[in-house]
């Protein structure tokens, strides 16, 4: 499974937990956010927490994160580091 990692949108930080495949839980501001969803190749889906079942809106923050996700990239570590 992905490890957690943080992306940037505008001013603000989000953390991200890979929960499979295409389900991410979202903390900002350190609290739990929201948990979304990858419905298909440009639309993000808010999960219910209650239902934990899809919410069928669109929502502009949603796909920024979703997007953000999809460019994410982790950084490989260099075990040859230059040395200055």
């Amino acid at each position: 499974m992905q490890e957690p990692f943080d992306i940037e949108i505008g001013p603000v930080n989000y953390s991200v937990f890979p929960e499979g495949n295409v389900s991410y839980t979202i903390f900002k501001d350190g609290r739990e956010y929201i948990q979304i969803q990858k419905d298909t190749s440009s639309i993000w889906l808010k999960m219910d927490y209650k239902t934990e079942l899809p919410i069928f809106e669109e929502d502009e923050e949603v796909n920024a994160i979703g997007q953000a996700i999809e460019k994410y990239e982790p950084e490989e570590e260099d075990e040859d580091e230059e040395e200055l």
